[in-house]
């Protein structure tokens, strides 16, 4: 079973309760700095900075860094791919996965057909 590496998409999902993103929370799994901090912007959005806290301070030991050079893959991935609408956090979150031979977890549909993406539908 290989690694996960989930994207905002996936994190709501699961803050939501969607069953069909749950049996991730039994699998091995990582969340990129970038995401967090996506993530975390999202949650102030919607809840209160008490909330958003909160769901960082749970997620923050899943983190692992985005190095110089994997960002500067990422913003040239999100340039060559300009006509699907991917957000940076997303590129980062993807390049990052590819790089270390993790699976890409996401609904976005952006990313469906992608090398390396597992896409769970709501």
């Amino acid at each position: 079973m290989s690694k996960k590496c989930l994207d905002t998409y996936a994190l709501w999902e699961l803050v939501l309760g969607n069953p069909k993103f749950a049996f991730l929370l039994n699998q091995p799994y990582v969340i990129t700095n970038w995401t967090l901090i996506e993530f975390h912007k999202t949650l102030l959005q919607r809840f209160d900075k008490s909330t958003a806290r909160m769901w960082y301070e749970r997620f923050k030991p899943l983190t692992e860094d985005i190095h110089m050079e994997t960002a500067i893959k990422a913003v040239e991935f999100q340039h060559d791919s300009k006509k699907e609408d991917m957000s940076l956090f997303d590129c980062m979150g993807y390049i990052f996965s590819l790089e270390n031979d993790y699976d890409f977890v996401t609904g976005d549909k952006a990313f469906k057909d992608k090398k390396g993406v597992l896409f769970i539908q709501k």
